[in-house]
């Protein structure tokens, strides 16, 4: 089994004749478009517009993603970094043209328009007509686009090195973070608690420049959301996310509401674990029972595979090519990214899927997760470039969906230590993903308000962190063994244009859930329903997705009800404590 991805089907290297052909089509590509017709509002010219950007698009993916992808298993290469910036560059000369194009778009008056073409379309052009008085001038959007290439850009990147590069010492013995972080899944106490500790102190190294790249990302954030007109930073996401404030306010409020179930399940661990003022937060992965099974990636995939094709052909056939066809770089080392994540590639059919992969049953979680993602990309290959294109929060529900096939999977044939084992995981999941991110939103929501009134110090942010992890978690974990550097290696708070990619998750998680609870009701018939609502994901609000499946998501009790489901998992968890005590 190779260790890395197999990035051929993009380019072979950085000295391929193609990468370096692709690129002048890319100018090509950008000078025709700026010689499209704006002053003439005709079908055939918008038709003409959306067939050349949806060919730009999957040319500048291509591009993007090969440059993307070996930085982030190799964050010291320096063609990467080069070729980041070169394209990053010829983008940004774009900007102008794109906001005079979209300027364009909003005179044609839609409801008039016959071509099926642009009728595919018409859900992204109704949300550029929307989003036009939120444009600035053609040449302050040029600006704009350049002053990122040396400002949120080149801080992201500065960030990524920062962190990929950190040693960790523990025992005379220095370690790439992403392996000490893994450490937390020990089943050796004393390592969890050494790595945390240690982790804990090599911040040091780092939290100044990592200080600095957020101040920077957020104040640029903050910057752009006032020059375009938003009433907040929170607003723009909502709007790029398609999606309501109400949606939003319903599910956060069933958050804070379900915190204290939360809370007993930390308290019924700490206890069984010997913890009587709470959790420690270096215990917060550690096992409930011992489990003497081993997920080398070679069984945990295979594990994900065939649990995949008992939910359909198609979600196991995706999963068997992406291992067999080496899509997927496993393990950790130094220089590479920490996390997992899964990239998309539109432009090709395919994806590709970053894991930082320890041997443990929630590694083969994670996989199944970054699988589904893969497979929400393969059910939207059909669909154009611009209707491929789906918001932040839908993100996380296919993933979550196939995580909970793998769980639900493994529970069935466990036996009841083995059962307590998977639950526990399941519900530290589910704990991470509702009450962390509850704490992650309550941060960033802080820090971007205080980043209002100037940059934070290194102890201004910690104390933020603090602040909300003892909001979130309450009495659930022991105060004195917090995280205050949670938001150095987290990378969803250094995308300027991406802010709060924290409620997604939990929006995911419990939407998952219900589309879950659907299946168990309409069993294997509901394949093909859940492959088409994920087609849809690029060419309506999310509030109209939800309603593709019969789901009202500004329905409270939709959401409660998810909550539910992990209360008699919690409820089950103590039963089987106790008969395991």
């Amino acid at each position: 089994m190779e260790k890395c991805w197999d990035l051929n089907q993009l380019y072979l290297s950085f000295d391929d004749p193609q990468f370096s052909k692709d690129i002048k089509t890319l100018e090509k590509r950008l000078e025709d478009m700026k010689s499209i017709p704006c002053q003439d509002v005709h079908e055939d010219n918008l038709k003409s517009y959306l067939e050349q950007f949806n060919q730009f698009q999957d040319l500048v993916e291509k591009i993007y993603a090969f440059i993307s992808l070996t930085m982030s298993s190799d964050t010291t290469n320096q063609d990467a970094l080069k070729y980041s910036s070169v394209i990053e560059t010829l983008l940004a000369s774009f900007a102008d043209t794109q906001a005079r194009i979209d300027r364009w778009i909003g005179q044609f008056d839609l409801s008039q328009i016959q071509d099926s073409y642009i009728q595919e379309h018409m859900y992204v052009l109704q949300e550029i007509q929307e989003n036009n008085h939120h444009l600035l001038s053609d040449e302050g959007e040029k600006v704009l686009a350049q002053m990122k290439t040396t400002g949120s850009s080149a801080w992201l990147k500065y960030k990524d090195q920062l962190i990929s590069s950190m040693k960790v010492s523990m025992d005379g013995k220095d370690y790439p973070l992403t392996e000490v972080l893994n450490m937390a899944y020990s089943k050796d106490k004393d390592v969890r608690k050494k790595a945390y500790e240690a982790e804990l102190a090599a911040y040091s190294q780092v939290e100044q420049g990592v200080a600095s790249a957020l101040n920077a990302i957020k104040g640029e954030a903050i910057t752009v959301t006032q020059l375009r007109g938003y009433d907040s930073v929170l607003q723009r996401t909502l709007i790029d996310s398609r999606m309501s404030q109400k949606t939003l306010d319903v599910l956060l409020e069933t958050m804070k509401k379900a915190l204290p179930i939360f809370e007993r399940y930390y308290r019924l661990k700490a206890e069984h674990l010997g913890y009587f003022q709470g959790l420690p937060w270096y215990e917060l992965y550690a096992p409930v029972v011992e489990s003497h099974e081993s997920y080398p990636f070679e069984k945990g995939s295979q594990f994900v595979i065939e649990q995949f094709y008992s939910f359909s052909k198609h979600l196991g056939d995706y999963a068997k090519k992406a291992v067999e066809q080496h899509w997927i770089d496993i393990y950790p080392r130094v220089g590479k990214v920490g996390g997992a994540f899964c990239h998309n590639l539109h432009c090709i059919g395919e994806s590709r899927f970053l894991l930082n992969y320890g041997n443990e049953f929630g590694d083969t979680v994670t996989l199944g997760h970054e699988l589904g993602h893969g497979f929400h990309g393969e059910c939207l290959n059909q669909q154009t470039a611009l209707n491929a294109d789906y918001p932040m929060p839908i993100a996380e529900t296919a993933s979550t969906f196939c995580e909970t096939i793998i769980k639900n999977a493994a529970l069935k044939s466990a036996d009841s230590t083995q059962k307590l084992f998977i639950l526990e995981n399941e519900l530290c999941d589910c704990a991470q993903v509702i009450v962390d991110i509850y704490s992650r939103f309550l941060f960033e929501s802080r820090l971007i308000e205080r980043r209002q009134k100037g940059p934070l110090s290194v102890e201004e942010i910690k104390d933020l962190m603090l602040e909300a992890q003892k909001e979130a978690y309450g009495q659930g974990l022991d105060h004195r063994y917090l995280h205050p550097y949670m938001w150095t290696w987290k990378p969803h708070y250094y995308e300027a244009d991406y802010a709060f990619y924290n409620f997604p998750y939990a929006f995911g998680l419990l939407l998952a859930k219900g589309l879950y609870a659907l299946y168990q009701q309409q069993g294997p018939s509901f394949s093909e329903i859940y492959e088409k609502f994920l087609s849809l994901t690029g060419q309506m609000s999310l509030e109209d997705v939800g309603k593709s499946v019969g789901i009202d998501l500004q329905d409270a009790h939709f959401w409660q009800n998810s909550i539910d489901m992990i209360k008699d998992d919690i409820d089950l968890f103590e039963e089987l404590l106790k008969q395991n005590s």
